[in-house]
């Protein structure tokens, strides 16, 4: 299989034969005054990343990157998979934006080379950073397993991905990279024992989609995901629901314009805290930890005042009979909420938590703050007090995901 730097330069298409495609100047250092852990990253997968961890009997089958016409997709199983990218657009300009580009060369290169990846976390001030999926395994990883109809050829990629993932990505930085794993949807209890398997190669938490049902699998309400639930709680392997990860976005009518995605970007992390807490998974299994990634902070305090509200009169419903805490209770000790730009809502820390905020910067799509991660900062938060913006910045990370930072980079953002 080629490398990314093998099939650039194989291809015939040039860059005059597609759409404009410009690179801004590489920016600056950003001035830092705050160390810095990214909650919400991405990968774009490179066309190596299968290369020699799948089984040889899948040799057909394993995903793999071709050219078809002028665009760079993926094949896995007969599939195939357009939107290499999906979204990967910094380092170019707005009026070029789109949910493409299709091909490595259209990207900047931190987008899928994690040498470069650093290079621009070091740009921005970002000390650590935790990543999800791109296109190709879909934001939990359902595209992999949901694609195919051979469950064990779904389990071999799946593990290939996270193989790659603990070697090659967040292993060749492991100070600068939180181990993000793929689940296993088909089967609870094998999905269970992957959990286990890579808390103990270091994967610190997994990505999991926010509303399984919306998948055409069974919901949270049924009980069927407790073994892997379990596994999280015993393991520590905290839960991130990524917006999107259940294959849809919220919106209004069918015409509505594609701006109403965007603006509605909180709406489902708001509905899948709601589906999660009254899936009473947080009850079973008090440990787990669950995060709402991109999903934004300001609607937790309106939340927080209805669950509250609704216990005048929650007994009717007989859902939250015979437990100790209330729902808003288990909402704030359970989930822990990430913000990217929510100026306003910081003011509301204490009603949220300020222990249970996380910060991003989205590298590498369109609402990333990149690269002026750092000035956004002080933005929203510079005027806060000292402990909650330490607590924000890093430290809630840092606790969260266990990933210790050195003292020497703690509240010295020049030491990295």
């Amino acid at each position: 299989m080629a490398s990314i730097d093998e099939l650039l330069r194989n291809t015939a298409f040039t860059t005059a034969d597609r759409n404009k495609v410009t690179f801004l100047p590489d920016p600056p250092r950003q001035e830092r005054k705050y160390t810095f852990i990214s909650v919400d990253d991405h990968i774009v997968e490179p066309p190596d990343a299968f290369e020699g961890r799948m089984p040889a009997k899948y040799a057909e089958q394993t995903p793999r990157v071709v050219e078809r016409d002028g665009s760079h997709v993926w094949m896995y199983d007969g599939n195939e998979f357009p939107n290499v990218g999906f979204n990967a657009v910094v380092g170019r300009p707005v009026d070029e934006y789109s949910m493409e580009p299709s091909r490595f060369d259209d990207m900047r290169r931190g987008s899928w080379d994690i040498h470069e990846r650093i290079k621009d976390m070091d740009l921005s001030g970002v000390y650590a950073s935790l990543c999800f999926p791109s296109f190709l395994p879909g934001f939990a990883g359902q595209r992999l397993q949901l694609s195919t109809k051979d469950a064990e050829l779904a389990l071999a990629a799946t593990r290939a991905w996270n193989d790659w993932n603990i070697e090659a990505w967040s292993g060749a930085y492991p100070d600068r990279m939180i181990p993000c794993q793929l689940p296993y949807f088909l089967d609870p209890e094998v999905g269970a024992q992957e959990i286990y398997r890579n808390a103990e190669r270091g994967f610190k938490a997994v990505t999991f989609t926010e509303a399984p049902h919306m998948l055409g699998m069974p919901s949270l309400h049924t009980g069927h995901w407790d073994p892997i639930m379990r596994a999280c709680a015993e393991t520590g392997t905290v839960v991130n629901l990524h917006i999107g990860s259940s294959g849809t976005s919220p919106s209004t009518a069918e015409d509505a314009p594609p701006d109403v995605v965007g603006v509605l970007f909180f709406g489902y992390s708001m509905f899948s805290a709601v589906d999660w807490l009254y899936s009473r998974i947080p009850v079973r299994f008090p440990d787990i930890k669950i995060v709402l990634s991109e999903g934004g902070i300001g609607w937790v305090p309106g939340l927080v005042d209805r669950l509250n509200h609704m216990l005048s009169y929650h007994e009717m419903y007989g859902t939250w009979k015979g437990i100790e805490l209330t729902p808003a209770e288990v909402l704030l000790r359970n989930f822990y909420f990430c913000a990217v730009e929510d100026p306003s809502s910081f003011a509301l820390r204490d009603v949220i938590g300020v222990d249970h905020i996380l910060l991003e910067q989205d590298y590498p799509h369109c609402d990333s703050t990149w690269p002026h991660t750092q000035r956004v900062i002080e933005e929203e938060i510079g005027g806060l007090p000292a402990a909650d913006i330490r607590k924000m910045t890093w430290e809630n990370a840092a606790n969260l995901y266990r990933h210790p930072v050195p003292a020497a980079v703690q509240d010295n953002p020049d030491a990295y």
